[in-house]
């Protein structure tokens, strides 16, 4: 069943300084912990411009991916090629699950009722926040798994954060890069990047369920509004990077879990 039927916000149309500003504001969020912020625009989609639950997502997810691909060859010149391709194996375990979750979160949440919908939305943002704080204030460490064991642990691990970054419209990055560092010890840094190439094919799997829906017209008929935003997002994504170890992470990151709780809150009570 599908839950996107409104195609346009619920409320007047906003000027482009004002979805522009909004964008870039989620952009700095992100920017500043070294995300790309669509957890927290998503409810902003909801909240404040008025779009449907899965018309929200599927806004969310288009812009997600344009900061996606704006941001890979800036993280990849971050790290040299080499390192990362010499790391396909992890990205490659890791894209066997995510994929086929991707395929499955699309497909689940254009059958879901937009209240249900809603609730399991709120339900992820927790785990976005537990995630966060998880990946800013402990120290991980691998898991040691031994290799027959570690590839299923990381074909079930992509699959979960494919499920997550579909219903979400976000790229994953939160979860990915923990589970990058966990299951297969790599540094931070390299993780980060290797998130971006899983996050990459993940995201179009994702768009090309969605694209199969009625739904999915939301795109066309709020393409300004999404090129707009996305516009912005980026910005605030540079700018944010920028910013990166300027305010500490004691303070950070408490204050956008904190954000992320309040979102959640609001969207499991959003009818």
């Amino acid at each position: 069943m599908s839950t996107g039927l409104s195609l346009s916000p619920l409320r007047p149309p906003h000027s482009a300084p004002v979805v522009f500003g909004a964008g870039a504001a989620i952009g700095l969020l992100g920017g500043m912990i070294g995300l790309g912020g669509a957890e927290f625009r998503l409810p902003l989609l909801i909240g404040l411009f008025g779009f449907a639950a899965l018309s929200a997502v599927i806004l969310n997810k288009a812009m997600s991916l344009v900061v996606v691909l704006v941001a890979l060859p800036a993280r990849l010149a971050a790290v040299p090629a080499a390192e990362v391709a010499a790391r396909w194996p992890v990205a490659v375990n890791l894209l066997a699950g995510s994929l086929l979750g991707a395929w499955a979160g699309a497909s689940w949440a254009v059958r879901m009722r937009s209240t249900t919908l809603y609730k399991v939305l709120a339900a992820l943002m927790v785990l976005m926040a537990a995630a966060l704080v998880l990946t800013h204030t402990a120290t991980l460490d691998t898991v040691n798994l031994p290799l027959w064991a570690q590839i299923p642990a990381g074909v079930v691990a992509g699959f979960g954060i494919g499920v997550v970054a579909a219903i979400m419209g976000v790229a994953g990055g939160e979860l990915l890069i923990p589970t990058i560092v966990l299951l297969f010890g790599e540094d931070i840094k390299t993780a980060g990047s290797l998130s971006l190439l899983v996050s990459l094919p993940t995201m179009l799997v994702a768009f090309a369920r969605y694209s199969r829906d009625g739904s999915f017209a939301v795109l066309g008929a709020n393409l300004r509004f999404t090129a707009v935003m996305a516009a912005g997002s980026v910005t605030g994504a540079v700018l944010g990077g920028l910013l990166l170890g300027v305010f500490p992470d004691l303070v950070l990151i408490p204050a956008l879990a904190v954000i992320l709780l309040v979102s959640a809150v609001k969207l499991a009570r959003h009818h």
